[in-house]
């Protein structure tokens, strides 16, 4: 088995693509610690238990892994990859099915909003944030301010706050004009 890896924005964290489906069509699933996956995920415990990995997040054809400042790619790469390979080869599922994505109660006189916010992320915004090893999320709408949270390589990478209020703020602004702001939220 072949997996290829890609650089992201954030040097901290390298994108590996298994050249096969790893969530799919079931969303994504971010790991921020080894106590977050909560027995939710084989594969993202098994990579916890690589020294220096510090953060997992699974998207739809690739695992975004983002070490420690003090580990080192040169150590840390290899020992992802031999995970990656053993987990895939095995057949084990990637993820426990039943993980919910918390979101904040939308009033009925915003769903119209809503629909349109989501549209816009999961058609214009989403795929360019996938390219690069992370997600963009919706938490939730309310009085004319957008909660997203920002996944994988893109949390806590230095240029995710400027992709947030240059990239998807004005964007939204401009297709939806109830939007007054975009605020990021941690998960």
């Amino acid at each position: 088995m072949f997996i290829e890896t890609e650089d992201t924005p954030n040097p901290a964290t390298l994108k590996f693509l298994p050249g096969r489906d790893v969530m799919g069509d079931r969303g994504t699933a971010d790991f921020i610690d080894a106590d977050a996956t909560a027995g939710r995920s084989v594969l993202a415990d098994a990579l916890f238990s690589v020294e220096g990995v510090s953060r997992i997040f699974l998207g739809a054809d690739f695992v975004s892994v983002t070490k420690s400042d003090d580990a080192d790619w040169r150590t840390v790469k290899p020992q992802v990859l031999a995970v990656l390979v053993d987990h895939f080869v095995s057949g084990h599922p990637v993820i426990e099915e039943g993980a919910a994505i918390i979101e904040d109660a939308i009033a009925p006189e915003d769903l119209e909003i809503v629909t349109q916010i989501r549209e816009l992320l999961d058609t214009r915004v989403r795929p360019a944030v996938a390219a690069d090893g992370g997600d963009i999320v919706f938490r939730g709408y309310r009085d004319g301010i957008v909660r997203l949270t920002m996944q994988g390589a893109c949390s806590g990478c230095p240029s995710s706050r400027a992709t947030l209020k240059h990239g998807v703020e004005n964007m939204l602004r401009h297709y939806v004009p109830e939007v007054v702001s975009v605020e990021q939220v941690e998960a």
